[in-house]
């Protein structure tokens, strides 16, 4: 879509994110951070997107309370609103910085064997702290990576974020694979042919496989099992933690040990249920890091929510 066919609704819309990612930016780090989470954790539980949230909670956490839900719920939104107030200044985060904004990498050990060895390479990761500086931090490290990417609706907003995400990167911009059929085609010709790609699995795909997610049937993306598989792949998971304001542990982890069963299909089931595995590992540690606010299980269990 160009400019000129963009609705006005959309240009005011424009207009007002981008007067606040400029007001974000004029901050600084920790200002921006902190504004953005107090702002998202007062008003973000009064969307209806929250009952879905909370729903979440009772279908993975029954053993929660009430008020352990709110709780939880309320940190998912602080975290989200940290985030975008962060992402005006992810380029300019510093790593191993003594205190303050900043970021570290643990597990940074595991990039250097990789970037070593050579191949290709998938990072498996999620909806977890702030996200977004998981492929700046890496490409620091020598391992820049491309990623898939759900564009905006707003084409005028869409393309701030773009450039948010190329300036984190500089000056290695990497691909970003639009979701979809032709850019899962993309994703696995530059797979193929030796690059490192990252993969947000932990959301729910009605046409995938069925595996376990906190216990419970969860239907999940295979794509990251069915290339790692294809191509050997190293794969190797990792996920940011939040340790404060514009302050973030990016951490690392063993590459997962393929399954090699010789049975093509049992080695798909056995992956997808690693990934899973790996995302709810994480996702227990400090819960209201993610990202509870999609529908991840089957529709039955949100009829109470109708």
């Amino acid at each position: 879509m160009t400019q000129s066919l963009v609705k006005w609704p959309m240009r005011v819309e424009a207009f007002a994110a981008k007067k606040l990612l400029g007001f974000f930016k004029r901050l600084g780090p920790v200002k921006a951070s902190n504004l953005g989470g107090r702002f998202c954790r007062t008003a973000g539980p009064l969307l209806p997107v929250s009952k879905t949230a909370d729903r979440n909670l009772q279908i993975a956490l029954p053993h929660l309370t009430r008020l352990q839900r709110r709780a939880i719920v309320k940190g998912v939104w602080e975290n989200l609103g940290r985030t975008v107030g962060e992402l005006p200044h992810l380029a300019n985060l510093q790593e191993n910085t003594p205190s303050g904004p900043g970021f570290e990498v643990q597990g940074a050990d595991y990039l250097r064997d990789q970037v070593e060895q050579g191949g290709p390479v998938l990072f498996l990761s999620g909806h977890i702290g702030n996200w977004e500086m998981l492929p700046p931090a890496v490409a620091r490290h020598g391992a820049p990576f491309a990623s898939f990417y759900r564009a905006a609706a707003n084409p005028l907003i869409d393309a701030m974020i773009r450039r948010l995400r190329d300036d984190a990167m500089a000056p290695t911009p990497m691909p970003l694979f639009a979701k979809g059929a032709r850019g899962a085609r993309e994703a696995l010709s530059y797979v193929a042919k030796g690059g490192r790609l990252g993969m947000l699995v932990d959301q729910k795909m009605n046409d995938g496989v069925e595996a376990t997610f906190f216990g419970l049937p969860a239907m999940t993306a295979p794509a990251l099992a069915a290339m790692a598989l294809k191509y050997r792949c190293t794969v190797i998971p990792g996920h940011v933690e939040r340790l404060g304001p514009a302050r973030l542990r990016i951490i690392v982890e063993p590459p997962l040990i393929l399954p090699q069963t010789g049975n093509k299909q049992q080695d798909m089931a056995r992956l997808v249920q690693m990934v899973n595995d790996q995302l709810e590992v994480w996702i227990r540690q400090k819960p209201e890091s993610w990202l509870w606010l999609h529908k991840r299980w089957p529709k039955s269990f949100y009829k109470s929510d109708q």
